[in-house]
């Protein structure tokens, strides 16, 4: 079992930053990768960014690529908090912005994507 929870999200100006947390917790947390996505109404649920369990390497979906940094902070193999710093945010970011917990970094690299755990989710708004 893996528990994950967002926090961080809000309203901020199109330019400005967020940074999303993801607290993530569990036995066997260190066999997964940990996905940001995100999904606004009305559209695909979209990859936004991973960062592989083995060797720490990030991925960036194209669309947040630069703009967008995944870090982490692991106090163990069962505890880690997973950070998700949002520059030059958009209106176009705007969405529901949820971690989860997958075998690998496909949802961003391609192939099949099937997270395990899912978070509940936090509102990002991007408005003027």
């Amino acid at each position: 079992q893996v528990q994950l929870v967002e926090s961080g999200g809000g309203v901020v100006q199109p330019g400005g930053s967020l940074r999303l947390s993801c607290a993530a917790s569990g036995y066997t947390l260190e066999h997964y990768a940990i996905v940001w996505f995100r999904q606004a109404p009305g559209k695909e649920r979209e990859g936004v960014s991973c960062i592989d369990n083995e060797d720490g390497r990030t991925y960036y979906a194209d669309s947040v690529k630069g703009r967008f940094t995944m870090s982490r902070d692991d106090v163990d193999n069962t505890k880690s908090t997973i950070y998700l710093q949002m520059n030059s945010l958009k209106p176009e970011d705007t969405a529901v912005y949820y971690c989860a917990a997958d075998w690998a970094c496909t949802a961003i690299t391609g192939g099949l994507s099937q997270p395990h755990y899912w978070g509940q989710g936090t509102q990002v708004t991007v408005s003027s």
